[in-house]
């Protein structure tokens, strides 16, 4: 297992907004840290009242958005309007092209969420959009797919093949993970504390396993967690 710890992640203070980025990301370089398989970015912003993203350009990339506090406003040159609140995931496909901007909805309080950036399977798809709400108690003390390459069960689409994973664990409870046949897996927990392999790991942490056997993950408070388990290729076509 590598571990990737919090304070160890890029970090961005613009005044209205503040990012940790788990990799290589904006003025961020760091040649150790610029992906994992074809998860590329895992950034974990803080958007003050009213700010936000202004409208920018995205191509061949599938972007995901995991609120953790607060309501994250969404508009894009497909013509969607939406807001993503905790408990949704949205994705948008940017493929052969796209802009957007996300701004906080609230005019009070921040916004909280992990803006999450995956390879796909193909250059040059078309655009597209998806927004599912996954309710919390499916996701107590279990892990519930909310986000896959081949979608079942509400999960939303993500052209890659990976599956995503969340999880929220009470104190004291343990899940266990065994990935179908050769895989890659990472962890970021959103909150919390757990225990994995004998290492603690808190809010911000990340951890990685190349062709992973079975890992179990304890809470040792409250926690919040994402599971990747994805193709050991980080290739496009």
């Amino acid at each position: 297992m590598l571990t990737r710890r919090s304070n160890e992640r890029g970090y961005a203070d613009f005044g209205w907004l503040q990012s940790r980025h788990t990799f290589s990301f904006g003025q961020y370089f760091d040649p150790d840290h610029m992906g994992f398989g074809p998860l590329r970015v895992i950034n974990e912003d803080r958007v003050a009242p009213g700010a936000g993203f202004g409208e920018h350009p995205h191509r061949d990339m599938e972007i995901l958005s995991w609120v953790l506090e607060g309501t994250l406003e969404h508009k894009d040159s497909l013509g969607t309007g939406a807001q993503i609140q905790p408990g949704e995931l949205q994705r948008m496909s940017a493929g052969t092209g796209v802009t957007h901007s996300e701004f906080n909805a609230s005019k009070n309080e921040p916004v909280h969420f992990l803006q999450i950036w995956i390879l796909p399977e193909k250059l040059g798809l078309a655009p597209g959009y998806e927004q599912r709400h996954f309710a919390l108690a499916k996701s107590m003390n279990r892990w519930h797919l909310i986000g896959s390459g081949s979608p079942r069960n509400g999960a939303v689409k993500i052209h890659q093949d990976v599956d995503l994973y969340a999880a929220r664990l009470g104190a004291g409870n343990e899940l266990e993970h065994i990935p179908m046949g050769s895989r890659n897996l990472w962890l970021q927990v959103a909150r919390g504390s757990v225990e994995v392999d004998g290492e603690e790991l808190n809010t911000g942490d990340g951890a990685a396993w190349t062709t992973a056997g079975k890992i179990s993950v304890r809470a040792r408070s409250d926690a919040e967690i994402l599971l990747f388990d994805m193709t050991v290729s980080d290739m496009t076509n």
